[in-house]
């Protein structure tokens, strides 16, 4: 995909920069972070999100009968960056816009669209995702987590029992995009399904999990008995497999930029603080903050030739390496950030006490590497399925 745009999509540039700015600078104001993993002021972030949706602003990819404006692969590239350029705040809809709903609409059936899309995109409806497990975590394919079908009052229902970690904004979750295992006896890839399943009843237990910086955007998630309409499953029963290795190639789709242009914001915060103290008199530091550009600059040609594949469920060669790649350069800046604050990175301000952007940004990108798939577990993905290299031996095979 080339790097530029045409003068047409650079007109679509404005216009939405202009909304940005303009909500952004009026009734949202108060929302201007631009930090991703903010869960503050939810009823406020939940406004926002419904502002995005009545101006079509929230899923500009998807068709207009769902909420979206039909837009193309490089006006979501454009918005996705104008995004995070205007400091907008992190999505509190995001699981749902990026991966629940663009795996709905490439595999699920035309009633789970009208049912699901149209909320997702009008901020009505929160997701959360039900993949990570205490014994099945960068192991996806280990799930222990079961659903059986039963006869409900309404009809069957798929009943589930287990548990889920690091399920990230649970506590504000309307539904849970869930992998669990559906086939008696089976193990590996086999026998799971995927499964859409309301969070608001009986049988769901949501536990915050405190994280060192003080938050707690993830949780455990507990189900104990909780049911869903046996309809509630994309794809057919015992495909889940293939159904969540599509969400996984849409969380490397056109958020990725605005990702990265989070990233920028933070290297030129990083910049100014340099400046600002001294450091950037030191060579070390200034190649350091060279290294750093560079590598921005790589990601973003490497995220803009993995897209168009992406669109279509599919993961390309080049974004089996995107993960690693962006997870270890974001680590590496996290200590830059450190390493230029000096001994004041380590203070916080009182009454309440609380951190600095960059401290915290820090401490967060500690498990960038961890997360989502490990930088190890990355390395065998890249070697097994995109190299085609020989699968490692793994315990009792």
């Amino acid at each position: 995909m080339r790097l530029d745009f045409s003068p047409q999509e650079e007109t679509f540039r404005r216009e939405a920069a202009t909304w940005l700015e303009g909500q952004l600078s009026g009734p949202f104001a108060d929302l201007r972070t631009g930090r991703a993993h903010d869960i503050s002021a939810p009823e406020r972030r939940k406004e926002w999100e419904r502002a995005l949706g009545r101006a079509r602003w929230s899923a500009i990819g998807w068709p207009e009968e769902y909420g979206g404006r039909n837009a193309t692969l490089a006006e979501q590239v454009i918005f996705a960056e104008e995004y995070a350029r205007a400091r907008a705040p992190g999505r509190l809809g995001h699981l749902g816009i990026e991966l629940c709903g663009p795996t709905i609409l490439a595999l699920g059936t035309e009633a789970q669209k009208r049912r699901f899309l149209p909320k997702m995109s009008a901020g009505e409806e929160y997701w959360c995702q039900g993949y990570s497990e205490p014994n099945a975590g960068s192991d996806l394919s280990n799930v222990r987590t079961r659903a059986r079908l039963e006869k409900g009052p309404n009809g069957p229902e798929w009943v589930i029992e287990g548990q889920k970690t690091w399920t990230s904004l649970a506590q504000f979750a309307d539904w849970c995009f869930l992998v669990t295992r559906t086939e008696e006896g089976s193990t590996g890839a086999r026998g799971l399904s995927y499964l859409l399943v309301p969070m608001h009843q009986k049988g769901v237990t949501i536990r915050p999990i405190r994280q060192m910086t003080g938050e707690a955007e993830f949780n455990e998630t507990f189900f104990d008995g909780a049911r869903t309409a046996a309809e509630n499953v994309v794809g057919a029963p015992g495909e889940g497999w293939k159904v969540a290795m599509a969400t996984l190639s849409f969380e490397r789709g056109a958020s990725t930029l605005a990702q990265q242009m989070g990233f920028r914001n933070q290297l030129d915060a990083i910049i100014g603080a340099a400046k600002d103290n001294g450091a950037a008199r030191d060579p070390l530091i200034r190649q350091r903050l060279a290294e750093a550009y560079a590598g921005l600059k790589i990601m973003r040609a490497s995220s803009l030739r993995m897209l168009t594949s992406a669109q279509s469920g599919k993961l390309s060669p080049e974004a089996f390496t995107y993960k690693i790649f962006w997870a270890t350069w974001h680590r590496k800046l996290g200590e830059l950030a450190m390493d230029v604050l000096g001994p004041a990175g380590e203070l916080g301000t009182a009454a309440p006490y609380e951190l600095q952007e960059l401290t915290k940004m820090f401490l967060f990108s500690r498990a960038d590497t961890i997360y989502a798939g490990t930088n190890q577990v990355q390395r065998n993905i890249i070697a097994e399925r995109a190299l085609g290299l020989p699968k490692e031996p793994r315990g009792g095979a």
